[in-house]
């Protein structure tokens, strides 16, 4: 057994990419308040190595709040087409200002328009009164250079557990997982 799940990650990955129709990066979050309430959403994957998997949200928003009351996620893949899914567990910290930066210049105008434009989570009086929001920000920023709002970040969750799941006849799957045990990994089978 390969002790190293980021090439297993990698692996799986490649394959998804190859043959979901759609958003072979999407991810469902995990997360849960201080109090211990857990919610869950689907977040996309944008970059992941050694360190850990990223992604990118509203500071402002729901998630956030329970990320930094509780720092502990989950994050869950599944490929449906491949009959594979993915569980990972581990600690979330936010990315350096430059990697924040450097992905927030690669988006889309819209998508950077709607992180000025959008108070994620919070009551929206109508679609109107978001997309009169959305044309001020237009305005306020004409051309291409939107700058990455102080609000809008990305989050690195660093794993300490990863499980690989694959789908079997009559629901005898294979399981393999990995936890963290000091600088490297340890790996084992669970039952199905």
């Amino acid at each position: 057994m390969d002790n190293d799940p980021f090439t297993k990650f990698g692996a799986w990955m490649a394959e998804a990419e190859a043959s979901e129709p759609n958003d072979p990066n999407a991810m469902t979050l995990a997360t849960s308040s201080a109090a211990g309430r857990p919610a869950a959403r689907i977040l996309l994957l944008k970059g992941w190595d050694e360190r850990g998997f990223v992604f990118y949200s509203n500071l402002e928003s729901r998630k956030a709040d329970e990320l930094h009351e509780n720092a502990q996620a989950a994050l869950l893949f599944h490929w449906k087409s491949l009959r594979r899914q993915i569980r990972i567990e581990g600690r979330v910290s936010l990315v350096s200002a430059a990697e924040a930066d450097e992905y927030f210049a690669s988006r889309p105008r819209g998508s950077k328009l709607g992180a000025w434009a959008s108070a994620q989570s919070r009551p929206l009086p109508s679609r109107a009164a978001f997309e009169t929001r959305l044309a001020e920000v237009d305005e306020r920023f004409p051309g291409e250079d939107v700058p990455r709002p102080q609000h809008w970040s990305g989050w690195r969750l660093v794993p300490d557990y990863v499980e690989f799941w694959q789908d079997r006849e009559f629901r005898l799957h294979d399981r393999l997982v990995f936890r963290r045990k000091g600088d490297g990994w340890e790996s084992g089978l669970l039952y199905p």
